[in-house]
């Protein structure tokens, strides 16, 4: 009963170009994840980098909590933001998440 099913699975019974399916399959899986999840990743972390390397002292910055200040001193991985009259923060530069144009914080507070 076995035997006649053992017989009718023998390894030339797969259809020709059957064998490259899934290696093909498999490289077009990774060449989509690439493009759709990797890369755009590596771009976003690549314009934040360069976003925080080039902090200055007066730059209006939105931070990653949602507050807004005015960058007051840096350091290597400190910023200060003065977020009100006589009010200094430190955050790491990690945070900040935008640059605003100058005079955004006057115009939102008025």
């Amino acid at each position: 009963m076995f035997i006649s099913q053992a017989h009718a699975q023998t390894a030339n019974s797969a259809p020709a170009g059957g064998e490259w399916f899934l290696p093909a399959m498999m490289i077009g899986l990774l060449i989509f994840m690439y493009f759709t999840t990797i890369r755009p990743q590596r771009k976003r972390q690549k314009e934040h980098a360069e976003l925080v390397s080039s902090l200055s002292k007066g730059d209006e910055v939105l931070m990653s909590s949602g507050l807004m200040g005015k960058v007051m001193d840096l350091s290597d991985l400190y910023v200060v933001v003065n977020v009100s009259d006589k009010v200094d923060l430190k955050f790491q530069r990690t945070h900040v998440t935008a640059t605003l144009p100058k005079g955004t914080i006057k115009t939102l507070g008025a």
